[in-house]
């Protein structure tokens, strides 16, 4: 197969890598950097210094920037957008005219936007009402690709070093299912089918927000119960959003909820969880961000699921109280007390 991956970060790095060194398939894997003097760099030096540090990209791994990502469409069995949510719509837009299988890797959701031709003032020039879903993106900007989400419980650096992962390919097209299991499914990463859409993008998204959490809860020391107790309510409200959006509730059980979920609030790899640890020491989220380096997409997406949660009547205390920890309207010993002070409830509801 000949893929392309457009975005040179860490995951969409590391999916160049595990397509180019698939044992079972002889893929021709072309990675697009924006930054044409990050291109050069890893051309000269056969490494992404930046995001995947020490790692060597394979010879046969093409790395391209520069043009208009159009350009490259061309010839490809398999476009992938390694792009975080802030830049997906412009790569979409990009890209509307395309032919072949388009997947995205990122996982969140997008923020309220002002309306398409809206002007800037008066009721034509309010936001959208809620932010949107990577595939309602995509309907909005680019209504004739056959495109989807490749997700799951992974951390960028493992699958570049080929250690055993599994990830979930979903999409309403059987084509860009099988398009992704064929470029990526090899003895290190497998890879499933899933149709459910909707609920594999809420799982990447929600789970960020949890993972944040789950940090703060490990880094004041609240004990192993707290943090077992935080994951499994957390999972029930990532449920309930779901299910309110058109999930289905056995995708939560999978590879793209529990799954997802259980890395990012755990491992010590995770950015959101790391940001959690952070803020209960005491630095602000300016301070937590900027000693990450990269992207922590809880960050930037809690707001969202909070509001859009809102708006559908979906009860998300833990996504609630992560909001009010971001924005500064509390501090971490009165966001958890805030949660063990809740009136009691049905567990299932």
């Amino acid at each position: 197969m000949n893929i392309l991956v457009l975005g040179a970060g860490a995951w969409g790095t590391a999916l160049a890598v595990s397509a180019s060194d698939n044992p079972r398939q002889a893929h021709r894997v072309t990675l697009w950097a924006r930054d044409a003097a990050q291109a050069r760099a890893m051309r000269a030096d056969r490494v992404n210094a930046r995001y995947l540090p020490g790692l060597p990209l394979p010879g046969d791994l093409k790395i391209v920037d520069g043009a208009e990502v159009v350009n490259f469409c061309t010839e490809q069995d398999l476009v992938i957008l390694g792009a975080p949510m802030a830049g997906l719509r412009g790569l979409l837009q990009e890209l509307r005219n395309c032919r072949v299988p388009v997947a995205w890797i990122c996982k969140g959701l997008e923020r309220s936007l002002p309306r398409p031709g809206a002007s800037t003032d008066g009721e034509a020039g309010q936001a959208q009402p809620v932010g949107l879903m990577a595939h309602e993106v995509q309907a909005q900007v680019a209504p004739g690709l056959q495109a989807g989400v490749l997700s799951g419980p992974s951390f960028a650096q493992e699958v570049a070093q080929g250690q055993p992962t599994a990830l979930v390919a979903a999409s309403a097209h059987a084509l860009v299912r099988e398009r992704l299991v064929q470029a990526f499914h090899s003895p290190r990463l497998r890879v499933y089918e899933n149709d459910d859409l909707v609920g594999v993008e809420v799982g990447g998204a929600v789970k960020n927000i949890l993972a944040i959490a789950t940090g703060l809860c490990d880094g004041l020391s609240l004990g192993l119960n707290a943090r077992a107790a935080l994951i499994t309510r957390g999972l029930a409200e990532m449920m309930r959003f779901g299910l309110a959006l058109g999930a289905r509730a056995e995708t939560f059980m999978g590879l793209s909820g529990l799954g997802d979920l259980v890395l990012t609030a755990t491992g010590d790899l995770s950015r959101n969880r790391k940001v959690g640890l952070l803020l209960a020491q005491g630095k602000t989220l300016d301070e937590a961000v900027t000693s990450l380096g990269h992207v922590a997409e809880g960050v930037y997406c809690a707001r969202t699921v909070a509001q859009r949660a809102r708006h559908l009547g979906v009860d998300m205390p833990v996504t609630e109280a992560v909001v009010a920890l971001l924005d500064g309207e509390m501090q971490p010993q009165q966001a958890v007390q805030a949660l063990m002070e809740r009136e009691p409830s049905p567990e299932i509801r």
